[in-house]
């Protein structure tokens, strides 16, 4: 699924939970979960590619 940074553990490549893809105000793709281990939220950028691919994989679509 999608992998992020989270900041409590900091761990990089933390799997996210209930991660959501959302567009920004350039243009650009990010992911926002929540850290599967604490529950911390996390964010994540994506190219355009790895957000189709989050999204066919079960991510929610939130733009």
């Amino acid at each position: 699924m999608v992998q992020g940074y989270c900041v409590k553990c900091k761990v990089k490549g933390r799997e996210m939970k209930n991660p959501q893809i959302k567009q920004t105000a350039r243009g650009g793709y990010m992911a926002q979960g929540n850290c599967s281990v604490c529950g911390t939220k996390m964010s994540a950028m994506l190219s355009k590619d790895n957000a189709e691919k989050a999204i066919k994989q079960g991510a929610k679509k939130a733009f």
